[in-house]
């Protein structure tokens, strides 16, 4: 089973107002185990940065403007993820950004069906807890250290790892690998002796008293 765990990064909160994607990661997943493969892109929105969101992630306008606007990377992301399962922290909000960016270059968006949200998940799990990403890496042990800022690639990593231990698929990986090393573990056979199966003389005698007793018994034939 693939599974794409991504994260974005935007100019502000609210697509409705004019806010658009600036940053996209994705970390992917098979079967519950990270393969290494990603996908990063950092996008020109096409306008200012607000002075708040600048603060959460640290992309400047002018650091932005020399990256590529949506349309030229959007059929790169679309054939990274695929039709995988796409995993997010609160997903509708990215979900939200990623469909506006990708029905504004002409192109359908992604069914609402395919995203998992990590946000319910952990509500769910911990009710009345905080569930923040950085909360849940304290909680779960995940090392967030490396987190001055919010970045779409480092906190869909993060995520990665705290969506595996909401799964318990950590915990799975390793059972699934001990038992096949226990089946596939070569045993040690040791040689024994050679047994004599020669019939005792007593075993002789009684069983030519049993055949005695048969009515032409085929041990008898052609002797």
């Amino acid at each position: 089973m693939r599974e794409i765990v991504f994260d974005t990064e935007t100019t502000g909160f609210d697509v409705d107002e004019g806010d658009r994607l600036v940053e996209i990661g994705c970390v992917e997943l098979m079967n519950k185990i990270p393969t290494g493969r990603h996908y990063h892109q950092y996008v020109n929105p096409e306008r200012e940065m607000s002075r708040g969101a600048y603060e959460v992630h640290g992309l400047s306008t002018e650091f932005l403007s020399k990256y590529p606007i949506f349309g030229e990377v959007a059929e790169a992301f679309l054939e990274f993820v695929d039709d995988a399962a796409l995993i997010a922290h609160n997903a509708s909000f990215d979900m939200k950004f990623i469909n506006w960016e990708l029905e504004n270059v002409g192109l359908k968006p992604i069914p609402a069906s395919r995203s998992v949200d990590t946000l319910a998940i952990a509500r769910a799990k911990f009710p009345g807890a905080q569930n923040s990403l950085d909360a849940l890496c304290r909680r779960l042990g995940v090392d967030n250290s490396n987190r001055d800022l919010h970045g779409a690639l480092l906190d869909a990593q993060l995520l990665a790892e705290v969506y595996l231990e909401l799964m318990g698929g950590r915990q799975q990986g390793l059972a699934l690998q001990q038992a096949a090393r226990a089946v596939t573990a070569p045993t040690e056979r040791k040689a024994r002796e050679p047994r004599p199966h020669a019939p005792s003389e007593a075993e002789a005698a009684a069983h030519e008293a049993f055949v005695a007793t048969l009515a032409d018994p085929i041990w008898s034939r052609g002797t």
